[in-house]
């Protein structure tokens, strides 16, 4: 039976560096770095607002899914703001809780004091929605300090929560920059094309077009007239099932494949999947070249380019960065499963789930935190047999948070926004005064519910938080149990 899925809303871009030049941390104050991370959350916010429809698109940086999502606003009548006059500017769906948090500063209780986090989260974690057993972990990012800690060493299934393992591993691995390419060779006497994968599972009809057009282009130079078509799968290797499969939430796995393999026009979500991603790609290709002037002999095959092909036409994926927010706010399983074996391909590792596995969790070893206990299976946390604490999803948090790792940002700013975006933009309501205040990646599988990322607390500062369940019965109560543990610490003690 399929697991239930996470229904995210938009596609996420991120501008990190532009927030960061305007508010200028104090040069040398490390904690001031880490408290940027937080405001910049906050003030982006506040912006978007104001500077949405100004602004235009942002084709990188500041989150695209939060300017689709302001510009909605902008044109909905006054549906969710009855009180504004026709026409005039509407807030973000985030704004209030934001502009109450930085105006209420004084007067309320810091969460971080001694005792506070232990008399506010304790009770919330015997809630009857979140299961039987439960796990959780707070985490200053100013200055590292767990500041809770429930059960907070023990491992638990992680569900999708481990996409941010996933990603600070291919970041750290690669980097933000790094592009995944398409390329078609051409074999020496001119007579059969290979199209080659790389790994992108976000390769679409357009980009296949422009590699039709520039492989046709070659090959008429040259008075090829027709051609074979070849199709070259072996970057990866391994089983392209995953173990749930088949399953509408995940294609099989392929370095090869158009639109995640994606049969109804969706681009996220549970969708309809093809069997073999590579042949329905290679087809598709074929189609457009002939369109281009140069058709194909026959059906395509699977092969690899011979001795002496040379390289016509390439197209580079979005930068990773890009990808891991998509990965992250939309719950993708199929990048997911594409950023390991990127990861596993820099480490010499086989681009397979056990190549994966032993890439994911020697770059995290390397990178100093807390591995005790995990077993990252595969990357998109369909496995039930994945396995991390809460001490460690609030360990990459933070690390995304250090100054010192700029490269992590996206594990940040591809986090869904609470009542604003991805798989959190249906919940948290206006009222809980946590919505825009709470960034955080879900996890849902049967009976296993779990919520990470980061807070901005009272007095502006971010925490990272982890709070991981098993044996819940019903997904409503656990989310709403979840989103009250989150909640909690953007407001403190009263």
């Amino acid at each position: 039976m399929a697991e239930p899925v996470e229904r995210p809303t938009n596609e996420p871009l991120n501008r990190w560096d532009e927030w960061k030049d305007r508010l200028s941390p104090v040069p040398g104050d490390r904690s001031n770095d880490r408290r940027f991370v937080a405001g910049a959350a906050v003030l982006g916010l506040v912006v978007a607002a104001g500077a949405a429809l100004a602004a235009g698109p942002w084709d990188s940086g500041q989150r695209k899914a939060e300017h689709d999502r302001v510009v909605a606003a902008e044109h909905s009548g006054g549906a969710h703001h009855p009180g504004n006059p026709p026409g005039a500017p509407r807030p973000a769906p985030s704004a209030a809780a934001v502009l109450a948090a930085l105006g209420e500063t004084s007067g309320r209780t810091d969460p971080v004091a001694a005792g506070t986090l232990d008399t506010v989260l304790t009770p919330l974690l015997k809630a009857p929605g979140l299961g039987t057993v439960s796990a959780a972990a707070v985490v200053d990012t100013a200055t590292g300090t767990q500041v809770y800690a429930h059960g907070a060493t023990k491992p638990m299934t992680p569900a999708s929560t481990v996409k941010i393992a996933t990603s600070v591993a291919a970041l750290s691995a690669l980097g933000p920059d790094h592009r995944i390419p398409t390329t078609v060779r051409v074999s020496k006497d001119s007579g059969t094309v290979t199209l080659v994968g790389g790994g992108d599972p976000t390769l679409d009809r357009s980009a296949l077009r422009a590699l039709a057009t520039d492989t046709a282009r070659a090959l008429r130079d040259g008075g090829t007239e027709k051609v074979r078509l070849t199709y070259d799968t072996s970057r990866y290797s391994g089983p392209a099932l995953h173990p749930i499969s088949p399953n509408e939430n995940i294609a099989p796995v392929s370095a090869l494949m158009v639109d995640e393999g994606r049969l109804d026009g969706s681009d996220h979500g549970p969708a309809p999947r093809t069997a073999d991603p590579a042949l329905d790609a290679a087809r598709a290709f074929a189609e457009l070249l002939g369109d281009a002037g140069v058709p194909t002999r026959s059906d395509p095959a699977s092969g690899r380019a011979g001795s002496g092909a040379r390289t016509v036409a390439t197209h580079l994926s979005k930068p990773l960065s890009a990808l891991v927010e998509r990965a992250l706010t939309n719950s993708d399983n199929d990048i997911a499963e594409a950023l390991v074996r990127q990861t596993a391909l820099k480490a010499g590792e086989p681009a397979s789930f056990a190549g994966g596995r032993r890439a994911v969790t020697n770059r995290l070893k390397g990178l100093g935190v807390p591995v005790t206990g995990a077993d990252l299976v595969d990357g998109s946390g369909l496995n039930r047999k994945d396995k991390v604490t809460a001490g460690l999803l609030t360990s990459l948090l933070a690390l995304a948070a250090d100054p010192d790792h700029p490269e992590l940002r996206p594990v940040l700013t591809g986090l869904p926004v609470a009542g604003f975006s991805g798989t959190l933009g249906d919940r948290y309501s206006a009222e809980s005064g946590a919505t825009g205040l709470v960034r955080a990646k879900t996890g849902t599988l049967t009976g296993v519910n779990a919520l990470a990322g980061t807070a901005v607390d009272p007095r502006g500062r971010l925490l990272a938080f982890a709070f991981l369940t098993s044996g819940t019965t019903s997904p409503g109560e656990a989310e709403a149990s979840l989103d009250a543990l989150a909640t909690a610490l953007t407001r403190g003690a009263r």
